[in-house]
């Protein structure tokens, strides 16, 4: 009898833990779709105040329900070098306090008595979710939907678990059981174990919750494994910073000395507690503070353990953070430290897909202003024949060519993650061209380059007149570039129309040169060896001002 009713009580359980897992992924993707902007705008505020660093962790975590996302997303801008591991530290001590909302949803609806539960009306959400995911015709409509789906499934996993543990708690064999594990550090290892196999603080903390209220174990109990649950997320966290840079696997050890901190902190304080006062530990004193409501004991203890690990710890960021660097020093520079890479995204970004398609805007502006360096490099070259910075202008087209390949399969990853909004998409979908446009530049700047060297073969160099009017179309290219990338970046479209002004006023220039050119031909002044690499010099600075207002008109997809 007693092995049925395990049985049926371990399936109810991996059933609930399974949906509970799902509807945090849900709610988690149609969150940060339909927040995706808001989330770009709170991450580009982070600074060095300490105070602010830990808001917008805590806020961005419990927006998206994931403190492992907000982990993972703070670890890929420590690695892009877009934030200092200061902080990385009070992001992550934001995310610890915002990953508790969840245990205050869940412990909310727990209550409720009679046929009607505050589980069984939340849970009523996941149909009419459904119903709008189904039915709706807008994209906005359809990610409410799967936000309230999500919230409402949350429950549905919830009253698995807490029926699987109400099974349990009628077995004396299980309540004599668990009854012996009385030891903190075990129930502390327990808890950590589990978290870091299913890779879920909230689940387990629920589980926690589920088996309190229950009966199963004791407000103890269950305080240590919460305990024990804020060690084992590290696991994401390790993970991410395990396959990235230096800063990053710093930063995940920062996470997990920041919670091991906290846990052994309130260990010693529990046992001075229960020592000094002969009351317990800090079981009696929720039970005193929210009488006859198990759950939210435990909600409100796990609120507290992480706020006030995150106010102690606050002061003592920089000494963390010293001593972090110390465990993990500088190693020597690589062989080759210009060899090309990206510097504002990377594979564990893919995980939070708006921050994400944020950073790969960064990414192609820098190539941007690297393509727009060999243009100024090249007809530097070609005016000067002054070839010093000919090994720069070579590394740096070998990084627009990777670039070029590298964002591309970048993108094609992302634009396959869940959670992008409809404008994400079709954003992500324009910079296909982008990066070729940006990569066309970088080809036409390599053949200002030969040109420069024929002339340099040919021991003959431009007449003063076409050097002037080669000054004058850098001018004017410049201009160009500063408007299609303000343009760009800001989808500013005063800065759109101002580039096609600036792009027409080129081909009229380019156009001016080549019958200037002709004239100086007629009168002597060029011979026709130098005037064939002006005429394509000319011709090529036309199409590179055509590929810079392409990007700038990138920008009319978002606004269709």
């Amino acid at each position: 009898m007693d092995s049925s009713v395990i049985v049926s009580a371990v399936l109810a359980l991996l059933s609930g833990i399974g949906i509970f897992l799902v509807a945090c992924k849900i709610m988690s993707n149609h969150l940060e779709a339909a927040s995706s902007e808001s989330l770009k705008r709170l991450f580009a505020k982070t600074s060095k105040n300490k105070w602010l660093g830990v808001g917008i962790g805590a806020v961005s975590t419990a927006v998206i329900q994931s403190s492992g996302a907000t982990t993972v997303m703070t670890i890929g801008f420590v690695n892009a070098g877009i934030i200092s591991l200061y902080q990385a530290a009070t992001l992550i001590y934001g995310a610890n306090i915002g990953t508790t909302v969840t245990a205050q949803i869940v412990a909310l609806g727990m209550f409720g008595s009679g046929s009607v539960s505050m589980t069984a009306v939340f849970s009523a959400l996941t149909g009419l979710g459904a119903f709008l995911m189904l039915f709706a015709k807008r994209d906005r409509w359809k990610t409410v939907g799967g936000i309230v789906t999500g919230f409402g499934m949350l429950f549905v996993g919830l009253a698995l678990m807490s029926g699987s543990m109400d099974s349990f708690a009628a077995l004396d064999s299980v309540k004599t059981f668990l009854a012996g594990i009385r030891n903190p550090i075990l129930l502390v290892i327990t808890g950590a174990i589990f978290t870091a196999i299913i890779q879920s603080s909230s689940v387990m903390t629920s589980i926690a919750l589920a088996m309190v209220v229950s009966g199963l174990i004791s407000l103890d109990q269950g305080i240590f494994l919460t305990m024990g649950s804020n060690i084992g997320s590290c696991v994401v966290a390790m993970l991410a910073g395990a396959a990235s840079g230096l800063n990053a696997r710093r930063t995940a050890l920062i996470h997990l000395l920041f919670n091991c901190f906290g846990v052994v902190l309130f260990l010693l304080a529990g046992w001075l507690l229960s020592v000094l006062t002969e009351m317990g530990g800090f079981g009696s004193l929720f039970e005193k503070a929210f009488p006859h409501a198990p759950q939210t004991q435990l909600a409100m203890f796990h609120t507290f353990f992480n706020t006030v690990t995150v106010l102690v710890m606050l002061p003592l960021t920089q000494t963390l953070v010293s001593f972090v660097m110390r465990l993990i020093p500088e190693k020597a520079e690589p062989a080759n430290p210009d060899r090309p890479h990206l510097n504002y995204v990377n594979e564990n970004m893919l995980k939070t897909p708006p921050v994400a398609v944020q950073q790969v805007k960064r990414e192609i502006l820098r190539m941007a202003s690297l393509a727009m360096e060999n243009v100024r490099r090249a007809l530097n070259t070609v005016s000067t024949l002054d070839f010093a910075g000919g090994s720069v202008f070579g590394r740096t087209e070998d990084e627009l060519d990777y670039l070029n390949d590298a964002l591309i399969k970048y993108v094609v990853k992302l634009s396959s993650q869940r959670g992008l909004s409809e404008r994400d998409r079709v954003y992500l979908s324009s910079t296909y061209r982008t990066v070729r446009d940006l990569e066309r530049i970088g080809d036409y700047a390599e053949n200002f380059m030969e040109y420069a060297d024929a002339l340099r073969q040919m021991n003959q160099r431009f007449s003063p007149a076409a050097l002037d009017e080669i000054r004058q179309l850098a001018d004017i290219l410049d201009n160009l570039y500063a408007k299609a990338v303000a343009a760009y970046e800001h989808e500013d479209f005063a800065a759109l129309e101002a580039a096609g002004v600036i792009e027409e006023e080129t081909d009229d220039f380019t156009k001016e040169m080549e019958d200037n050119h002709i004239m100086r031909l007629t009168n002597g002044t060029c011979t026709p060896g130098v005037g064939a690499q002006y005429l394509a010099l000319s011709s090529n600075a036309e199409r590179i001002a055509d590929h810079l207002f392409n990007v700038a008109k990138s920008i009319r997809v978002l606004a269709a």
